[in-house]
């Protein structure tokens, strides 16, 4: 399908990238992404994968926008305080970009509905607030082969992995993390976070999701970027597949 003049101009500057192109544009406009937790990593990536022309744009997420998540949620505004973040997502998305369709769900994922939830979808960009959900997701993932994008911040650290754990040499989340959910977290509400922070993670998470969609470059499955904003340093690190996995090594 050929694109209109006006998405001609809206996507121009994609589309005179070599990478990119009015093909890889078209792959865009017909993807889906399912994107768990509109919160701090969520937040940016709606913002960035709905202006990159991303044509549908699953939002998982049963919470409120509230008055401390103004600080570094920037898809929402004070007046969205109280209102479900699905619904104010998809207010936001439908004023920037009329080529995209967020759907939004306003439900817990959890371990019985994920494979649900997530059915469908070209890429799941998970940026959940909890290791039991993160679990959760990433098992669907693995078990329909779809590409996992997962983001993660705390106070000023961050971290980004793309997971294919089904292909040979790729690992998968539980090859990087375990597999114990029931271990000990600690929430930005007790640890704080660089608000800004959060836009440079769900950033680059949107990247990769959009990089998931349409190759360019080198792939990133099976590295792990480190962000450390005290230093001021990124550090990219190789995550060799575990033979041990029991989610992916059969």
């Amino acid at each position: 399908m050929n694109l209109t003049d006006d998405q001609l101009d809206r996507y121009a500057r994609h589309i005179v990238l070599k990478e990119v192109g009015g093909f890889g544009q078209r792959r865009l406009l017909d993807a889906t992404v399912a994107i768990v937790g509109a919160g701090g990593i969520g937040s940016p990536a709606i913002q960035y994968l709905a202006a990159a022309g991303v044509g549908c744009l699953r939002v998982i997420d049963d919470d409120t926008v509230s008055l401390s998540n103004l600080q570094r949620q920037t898809l929402f505004t004070t007046r969205d305080v109280g209102a479900g973040k699905v619904a104010m997502a998809a207010n936001a998305v439908q004023r920037m970009n009329p080529d995209v369709r967020l759907h939004g769900l306003p439900k817990r994922l959890d371990a019985g509905n994920a494979a649900t939830l997530l059915a469908g979808a070209d890429v799941v960009l998970d940026g959940s607030d909890n290791f039991s959900t993160r679990l959760a997701v990433a098992d669907a993932a693995l078990a329909m082969r779809v590409t996992l994008v997962s983001a993660a911040v705390g106070q000023f650290e961050g971290q980004l992995g793309v997971y294919r754990g089904w292909e040979a040499d790729k690992p998968c989340y539980r090859c990087f993390v375990g597999g114990d959910p029931d271990r000990a977290e600690a929430s930005c509400a007790d640890q704080g976070v660089l608000g800004a922070l959060t836009g440079v993670l769900g950033s680059l998470a949107a990247i990769e999701a959009i990089r998931s969609i349409v190759a360019f470059g080198e792939d990133s499955a099976g590295k792990l970027l480190l962000v450390d904003a005290l230093a001021f340093r990124f550090r990219t690190i190789a995550m060799p597949k575990d033979p041990g996995c029991p989610a992916c090594a059969a």
